[in-house]
């Protein structure tokens, strides 16, 4: 069976959790980090919705991959924080949706 959206959607979410876990170790900047988190989570969860059943472009998924890979390197919360807007924009933009 090939690849699906959502299915690459669904690793992006899963190191989006990791990197959302990781900045909320910052205590002053929990609630920020947990509003951000979920307005980028849904808007992910939308795409999923819209086109979760499509298989990716050539190379998207691979592209992904790669930002996924980049934001398991991240290890200090403040920069997690920083990337918490960043990464869903890469994985928006990748798929060819707005961010």
């Amino acid at each position: 069976m090939s690849e699906t959206i959502r299915d690459v959607i669904d690793r992006a979410l899963d190191a989006y959790t990791a990197l959302t876990e990781l900045g909320e170790d910052v205590e002053d900047e929990w609630t920020y980090v947990d509003e951000l988190s979920a307005a980028w989570r849904d808007r992910l969860v939308e795409v999923t919705a819209a086109r979760g059943e499509h298989a990716p472009q050539a190379g998207t998924a691979a592209a992904i991959d790669r930002a996924i890979d980049e934001v398991g390197r991240i290890s200090d919360p403040h920069r997690a924080i920083d990337w918490l807007s960043t990464f869903p924009q890469v994985v928006l933009l990748a798929l060819g949706e707005e961010p």
